[in-house]
């Protein structure tokens, strides 16, 4: 019996150094999983950027000015891009696209657009929106007869090479992610835009520019995304080159400065033209407005992001339209402003209601980038952003769609370019509605509306 208890005395500790060390090993395994980059269960942020040129090949009907009316275009000033951005979060992926365009795509370019992303490569949220350029291509004629086929086959076959160059910046992006740092903040510019359209003291204009820095983890740069309210409307109508104005040089500048690849997006520029005290031509303001690009980025620090959160909201809204197409007079009066064939396109798009697109996208729970599918007057974005209380904000207009004007309701009251219905078809207070449903999204994302 005696040696007996000895023996099972022996196994007791034996079994206790057992346990000890499997605990240790448990132990030690959980810190170097929390550690370790890729580990299971850690999620991790990524981002890789592209660029496509997007340059029409042929002559095709110019966007932006309606006293040019289907005039074709006689060549190109510099070239147009889609620069596209692709984070991913544990899987979850979002793309930036900017393009040095008029507006975003036609509806139904974007949903083949984003149809093609989701297939092949997963890619579910997407937000691609035009600079507002007046210098590229009219996008909105379609392949029937009476709407551009037999008259305008040259703008159609753009639109397909349109899609498969966005795709293929997209796809590149994604394929080109890479563990990536992040910083954002803003600065308010003194007198790079101005109120163009009302005419009562103080005048409203969104100062804020906004830059998003997407580094590699060696620091060597992804993407400076820049975010600024301001028509891209210095050259003139009677030029029917095309060009991404002043965009095309605050990108090639920025990127000379800082490395990888520079997209802009336009804010709620609704009401905001540039200041020309800033520089004169597209190619002056351009640089001047990269300087202050830069000038921020040297303040901000990307950063490794810790447990980075994505949530994304979309809704499309239907107002009632203050504009009736299928009046005789009316589409007679917009036939002869416009082209004949642009008018039956308007008509498709609003035949139920203006269709507004609404994409809010709340990043790591303190970024916000908010994308509306038209132009937004600047007091929209200022209010939103008061409002929002969150550390910055993008809003991207132009966005996921163009359904024209949408003026503050004060901006109705006073009346005049912009606010009348002439350009702005959706119905009064349309705009605050909006911001107030982005505002609900984003106190919902971050928790505190439940």
């Amino acid at each position: 019996m005696g040696k007996m208890d000895k023996m099972g005395k022996m196994d007791r500790k034996l079994m206790a150094v057992f346990r000890s060390i499997m605990i240790s090993l448990v132990m030690l395994a959980g810190v170097v999983g929390a550690e370790s980059p890729g580990s299971q269960g850690e999620v991790r942020f990524e981002a890789g950027a592209a660029r496509r040129e997007i340059t029409p090949r042929e002559a095709v009907p110019m966007w932006g000015y309606g006293a040019r009316h289907d005039a074709l275009s006689v060549g190109t000033l510099d070239p147009l891009y889609a620069d596209a951005v692709v984070m991913s979060i544990g899987g979850e992926k979002i793309a930036l696209v900017g393009l040095d365009l008029g507006r975003s795509p036609s509806e139904a370019s974007l949903q083949r657009i984003r149809q093609r992303i989701l297939a092949a490569a997963g890619i579910s949220h997407s937000l691609i929106a035009g600079s507002h350029s007046h210098h590229g291509p009219v996008l909105e004629l379609s392949d029937e007869t009476g709407k551009g086929k037999g008259r305008f086959d040259a703008a159609i076959r753009y639109y397909r090479e349109l899609e498969d160059n966005i795709v293929g910046a997209i796809l590149e992006a994604d394929l080109r992610r890479v563990p990536a740092k992040l910083a954002t903040g803003s600065a308010q510019l003194d007198g790079f835009n101005r109120n163009r359209h009302t005419k009562i003291e103080p005048k409203p204009s969104d100062r804020t520019l906004a830059v998003m820095r997407l580094t590699e983890l060696n620091g060597k740069s992804i993407a400076t995304i820049i975010n600024y309210a301001a028509h891209p409307t210095m050259l003139p109508a009677t030029t029917l080159r095309f060009s991404a104005d002043y965009v095309g040089t605050l990108k090639s500048e920025v990127e000379k400065s800082l490395g990888g690849i520079a997209v802009f997006f336009n804010g709620a520029a609704g009401d905001q033209s540039v200041n020309p005290a800033k520089g004169r031509s597209p190619a002056e303001y351009g640089a001047a407005l990269a300087g202050e690009v830069i000038r921020l980025t040297h303040e901000l620090q990307p950063r490794t992001v810790s447990n980075p959160t994505l949530r994304v909201s979309e809704d499309r809204v239907r107002f009632s339209a203050r504009t009736d197409f299928a009046n005789p007079v009316v589409r007679s009066l917009y036939e002869k402003a416009f082209f004949p064939e642009l008018i039956p396109n308007f008509i498709d798009e609003y035949a139920d209601g203006v269709r507004p697109r609404l994409t809010v996208a709340l990043l790591n729970g303190e970024i916000a980038i908010v994308g509306a599918s038209g132009e937004f007057f600047s007091n929209h974005a200022i209010r939103l952003r008061e409002r929002a209380r969150l550390r910055d904000l993008f809003f991207l207009g132009y966005c996921n769609g163009y359904h024209q004007y949408f003026p503050t309701i004060e901006g109705v009251a006073e009346g005049g370019y912009g606010a009348d219905n002439q350009v702005s078809p959706v119905a009064i207070g349309a705009g605050e509605e909006l911001m107030n449903s982005a505002l609900l999204s984003l106190y919902r994302m971050s928790g505190k509306i439940r």
